[in-house]
């Protein structure tokens, strides 16, 4: 049984840059059809999870001190850089995500864009808010950056990002990356959801679970 992972993601978050990173050996291994769902995380925390910005405030928050802390032995664990925070964060990412919204139909260069832009903003401390930024990024990796920037002012980009994120509020979502499993049922009780890169074991057990005849 073919089993589909959607992977919603925000550029601006630093765990979605590990569980990006991370989940993609356990997808080999596994055999399951990743799906990557570019989607506005801001969107999410203001319709369903508000209280990300109230702890954002306080400079003393031992959860976000915290964070912060093990977010660096994560990175150094996975081997991934993580030059991070930068100046740029927390950083707008709507053109960004609207880059990969544009790249969605064809999954493999959403998937080396956004490989290229995780790694110029926790490793390069580039700004993602900056079009030239994002147009240079995809020239980088063979793409027609500046035809591609063009496209976020579309209707139609900016329609799908809405979409992409009112879809993931509406099976659950509460941040970035949220990350659906489902078997070929169609049944939604056998869809299984999880969120960030500490769950991705969850996400291993349940993609095997669903592949068992």
């Amino acid at each position: 049984m073919t089993v589909t992972i959607e992977f919603y993601f925000d550029l601006s978050s630093p765990w979605t840059c590990l569980a990006f990173h991370n989940i993609q050996p356990i997808i080999k291994e596994t055999g399951g059809q990743i799906i990557w769902k570019p989607f506005l995380v801001g969107g999410v925390f203001n319709a369903v999870n508000q209280s990300v910005y109230a702890a954002r405030e306080n400079p003393d928050n031992r959860k976000f001190v915290h964070s912060f802390r093990v977010l660096k032995e994560w990175a150094a664990l996975a081997g991934v850089a993580m030059n991070f925070p930068s100046e740029h964060h927390p950083v707008k990412s709507v053109h960004a995500m609207r880059v990969c919204c544009a790249l969605e139909d064809d999954q493999a260069a959403l998937h080396k864009f956004a490989t290229a832009a995780f790694n110029a903003y926790y490793a390069d401390q580039r700004n993602l808010d900056d079009p030239a930024v994002l147009a240079a990024i995809a020239d980088e990796v063979g793409m027609d950056g500046k035809a591609l920037v063009a496209q976020t002012g579309e209707q139609e980009i900016k329609d799908r990002l809405r979409a992409n994120t009112e879809e993931a509020i509406a099976r659950g979502a509460y941040g970035s990356p949220s990350i659906f499993v489902r078997g070929n049922s169609d049944d939604p009780a056998d869809e299984r959801m999880y969120f960030g890169n500490d769950q991705l074991p969850l996400v291993k057990r349940a993609i095997n679970i669903a592949a068992k005849p």
